[in-house]
């Protein structure tokens, strides 16, 4: 019997060590061509096929502190949700995610290995999430806080976008994905992925993903349902949107949109119905579709759009929005 090949150890070389050349010559090997692609990176601008005349794009920031902490996120996972998180905003319009452009400021001491795994995770998300996808430009440059910007950008094939404005009373309110899980994982770092000083652990955030793989790794690696963006579409949704900040604070912001009321039923939320309804970056796609018609694949129902206009229920009852707001509850601790 022989001794498998040991992994080679990670560089020691950080971002200090390398010009902004020999960085890039690191990260593009490792990255995912775009099929829409007519110019990948290399030049001022890429160039990409725009078939349908008109292209969706959305842009989202994660900033170490207040959006991740080191000590919890591997590199691949902070690559892989800068991905999902982007390619979530572009399913929730009824698009097809076609390309990526990301910008990444890291302090000069971060080792070349992070840089890396970011890059892998991007490849990673894309090609797992939104096959065709890819990473056609970006940029490098030095911070105190790592941080990665994604801009994303997609193609509706011919179809009209699905807008937040759409729903009508009637409607049938539907979601495919998770609810509930990420903020639960997100919960359970906070509380148990933490030693005795409250500040983040990496050997105890790794145990407890291997008890909850679900909840944590729901959290820090998130597989949203991009194809059932442009499924919804095609079944006639009248209305979308990707549930970033919590079930009830993003109903909300469709119902206003819209100028109608969200009534869940509690029965569809699961045993924990306030952890469905609170719990932030699930990244699953609410939509809202004609009664009677019947629900795409990977859609299930949660409850009914009423004539109330800009209200949240359950069961009928008014429920106090809550969720994500990223101008509260930070400690400024970057972890």
């Amino acid at each position: 019997m022989t001794n498998a090949a040991a992994a080679p150890l990670p560089s020691s070389e950080t971002l200090a060590d390398l010009s902004e050349g020999e960085v890039l010559a690191r990260i593009f090997p490792r990255l995912p061509g775009s099929d829409a692609q007519l110019l990948g990176p290399g030049d001022d601008a890429a160039v990409l096929r725009a078939p349908d005349g008109r292209f969706v794009v959305t842009t989202d920031m994660m900033i170490q502190g207040p959006d991740f902490r080191l000590a919890w996120s591997t590199p691949h996972d902070l690559g892989w949700k800068a991905a999902a998180t982007n390619l979530s905003d572009v399913a929730a319009m009824g698009a097809r995610p076609t390309a990526l452009v990301v910008a990444i400021a890291a302090p000069p001491s971060t080792p070349i290995w992070v840089i890396e795994g970011i890059a892998d995770g991007l490849r990673d998300g894309c090609e797992a999430l939104a096959p065709g996808c890819g990473v056609v430009g970006g940029d490098l440059s030095a911070s105190d806080a790592l941080t990665l910007a994604v801009t994303a950008f997609g193609d509706l094939e011919g179809r009209e976008p699905v807008l937040r404005s759409g729903a009508r009373p009637g409607d049938v309110v539907a979601l495919a994905g998770r609810l509930g899980d990420a903020g639960w994982g997100l919960s359970l770092l906070f509380r148990l992925g933490v030693d005795a000083d409250g500040t983040p652990d990496a050997a105890l955030a790794a145990a407890l993903r291997e008890r909850h793989p679900r909840e944590v790794g729901a959290q820090l690696a998130p597989e949203p349902p991009i194809d059932r963006g442009p499924a919804a579409a095609l079944a006639g949704a009248t209305a979308m949107l990707d549930v970033s900040d919590g079930l009830a604070i993003d109903a909300g912001r469709l119902a206003r949109a819209s100028g109608v009321g969200i009534d869940f039923d509690s029965s569809a939320l699961g045993g924990q119905v306030e952890r469905a309804l609170g719990g932030g970056e699930d990244h699953g796609l609410l939509a809202t579709f004609p009664a009677g018609a019947p629900l795409p694949d990977g859609f299930r129902r949660l409850g009914i759009v009423t004539a109330e206009s800009g209200v949240v229920l359950v069961d009928g009852t008014a429920h106090t929005q809550g969720g994500w707001d990223p101008y509260r509850g930070w400690d400024g601790a970057a972890g």
